[in-house]
């Protein structure tokens, strides 16, 4: 909740100044596009799923226009960000990314859907069952986005090949496991201060042992963590770890960028991130456009 005020007060400021611009500038106030529910059955994680869908602003010679799609967890926090995101920076008048969709989803069992793994070790390497019970799911949660949630954004919609996975903390975790082990569902990803304390540095190993050293690896990835207790705390140790390995790797083809935000708590650093992120996946997209 705190994220989603902060979020929230930032927004409105954005828009103020946005709208104070185009009125000294005589021209029409801008105005953001709408956003739908859209629910959905999903035999395989048997129950109801919804999930919040914000579709660019088109006129009629984007008719048969088709758009990337940018899938985000922890819908309820972080897709009314990056859709103000997407929208101010693919306006007219700003031209730093395409016109994008973004798919927020929201949690029904967050710790289920987003952990890799079974465990129930908390960040200390403690027992936690009450906090973890339930834990390991994340396998069956990518299969529920590839086979029923894509293909139904697929269908209803003019998307582009193009997509993006995005996720802070367990969605950061989910992000990662995403990229090792199903790389191709996804373009781009983004993993904002990832979990990667999980069982023991499950992910952290599981990098080291999945990328092979000089292998092709034709994906976009950015990752980030904040002031989390320090530059000597668990989560910055391990997204320095994370760095090594990928630098020591040195895959072909992967472009990817780590960014520390000093200044930033866990709940604010998605804010500053999630911006850095679509400016680096989209950095080259005005020399191509």
């Amino acid at each position: 909740m705190k994220l989603l005020t902060y979020s929230f007060r930032w927004l409105t400021s954005l828009f103020l100044v946005v709208a104070f611009q185009a009125h000294s500038q005589h021209t029409q106030a801008y105005t953001f596009p709408s956003s739908e529910v859209v629910t959905l059955h999903s035999k395989l994680l048997n129950e109801e799923r919804k999930v919040y869908v914000h579709y660019p602003k088109i006129d009629s010679a984007d008719g048969n226009r088709r758009f990337p799609v940018i899938y985000v967890m922890d819908g309820d926090n972080h897709f009314a960000l990056l859709a103000q995101y997407v929208d101010y920076l693919s306006r007219p008048d700003v031209l730093a990314m395409p016109k994008t969709m973004v798919v927020g989803i929201p949690n029904t069992q967050r710790t289920r859907d987003l952990t890799p793994t079974s465990s129930l070790l908390n960040y200390e390497g403690k027992p936690d069952s009450s906090s973890y019970k339930g834990s390991g799911g994340n396998e069956k949660f990518l299969q529920f986005i590839e086979t029923e949630l894509i293909p139904m954004i697929d269908k209803k919609y003019n998307t582009a090949p193009y997509k993006i996975f995005a996720g802070h903390s367990f969605g950061g975790l989910s992000a990662l496991n995403c990229l090792l082990t199903h790389p191709d569902l996804f373009d781009a990803y983004i993993a904002v201060s990832p979990s990667l304390w999980w069982d023991n540095g499950y992910l952290l190993r599981m990098t080291d042992e999945t990328l092979k050293n000089g292998s092709a690896l034709n994906k976009v990835f950015f990752y980030s963590d904040g002031n989390e207790g320090g530059r000597n705390s668990f989560f910055h140790k391990d997204l320095l770890k994370l760095d090594a390995t990928i630098a020591k790797k040195k895959l072909k083809g992967f472009d990817y960028l780590y960014k520390h935000y000093a200044t930033e708590t866990h709940m604010t650093e998605p804010v500053a991130a999630y911006f850095d992120a679509l400016r680096f996946i989209f950095k080259d997209w005005e020399k191509r456009r």
